[in-house]
């Protein structure tokens, strides 16, 4: 029950800072998604559900913070959640570097989901450039500061040496 209830404040208290302080860090228009490295490391260590679970509460946030339709967010964090937690049950997961991969692919995989809905609700959107302007950069910065986002969440979270996903 403190866990669960750790894991909410947790999540909820990053899609604040995602949608409100996180411009301090901001590089060339570019800012890390902690949204995603949530689901991501939620995926890795506890499985697809809790990722997926993570991807409605911080995706809600988003949603409501952005312009954009309610939904978005939630759909494509979801989906990667789901997506991760399937693939690290056959992956060894524990290196930083494995890890930050996987925050590389699914920043890509997510940001060019977010936007071809985003094409098909407004076709006069410019998609390429904003794959190669923000969904590209931003996968990136957000794959930089993994370990260390990883490294904190680590402290509550991690038991016994263990993940889901992985080995021990």
């Amino acid at each position: 029950m403190r866990k669960n209830i750790m894991w909410a404040v947790i999540v909820v208290t990053a899609a604040l800072i995602q949608t409100t302080w996180l411009d301090a860090i901001e590089i060339a228009g570019v800012v890390p998604d902690l949204a995603l490295l949530l689901v991501i490391y939620f995926a890795v260590n506890d499985g697809e559900e809790r990722a997926m679970f993570t991807g409605v509460l911080a995706g809600i946030f988003q949603d409501i913070a952005s312009e954009a339709t309610l939904g978005h967010h939630v759909l494509c964090l979801v989906l990667i959640g789901f997506t991760v937690g399937r693939l690290t049950t056959r992956l060894i997961t524990e290196h930083p570097a494995i890890k930050a991969g996987l925050v590389l692919a699914a920043g890509l995989v997510n940001g060019i989901l977010y936007t071809a809905i985003g094409y098909v609700q407004e076709p006069g959107l410019t998609a390429l450039r904003t794959i190669a302007a923000v969904v590209i950069p931003g996968a990136f910065y957000t794959a930089l500061v993994t370990p260390l986002v990883f490294l904190l969440l680590d402290k509550p979270f991690r038991r016994d040496g263990t993940t889901a996903g992985g080995a021990s």
